[in-house]
């Protein structure tokens, strides 16, 4: 078990199965996190994500996928992540964010960059399911790393 978890959870008034797929599907998860995914997120499947920031790729495989209700993976740099969705007074759903496997150098910021990316994710995937559009926080927040990388 992991000595450090970070997390991150919000409520989002969709139901599991819309809060989850949105996440599994290759087409929404672009809309709102990604901007390109090689595929879905299924069991046992190894996808390659580019995230909005440029440059900023990642391979994930997934290690456990109960439909509707958890999604987890791993990505290359060793973290772990794990998506649970659980059913919040009709049809809301509690999303929460579980990051493990960081390296105890400069723990407090990477937990603290985990937090803030994954918080920003579901407060852009919060508007998109609940409104039907994206508020663009994820692009919005990835012009900021660019623009700081390029200084």
């Amino acid at each position: 078990m992991d000595k450090h978890i970070a997390k991150a959870s919000l409520l989002i008034r969709r139901p599991p199965r819309a809060v989850f797929d949105a996440f599994a599907s290759a087409d929404t998860i672009t809309r709102f996190w990604l901007s390109r995914t090689s595929g879905p997120l299924a069991p046992g499947a190894v996808v390659h994500w580019e995230f909005m920031v440029p440059g900023a790729k990642e391979t994930v495989t997934v290690t456990g996928f109960d439909a509707g209700y958890r999604i987890a993976f791993t990505w290359s740099i060793g973290l772990t992540v794990e998506l649970s969705f659980e059913p919040h007074h009709g049809d809301g759903t509690h999303v929460t964010v579980s990051v493990g496997g960081f390296e105890e150098k400069n723990l407090p910021d990477q937990v603290a960059d985990v937090v803030e990316g994954f918080s920003i994710v579901l407060c852009d995937l919060k508007t998109l399911l609940e409104l039907g559009q994206s508020a663009h926080l994820v692009r919005d927040k990835a012009e900021l790393i660019a623009s700081s990388m390029q200084k």
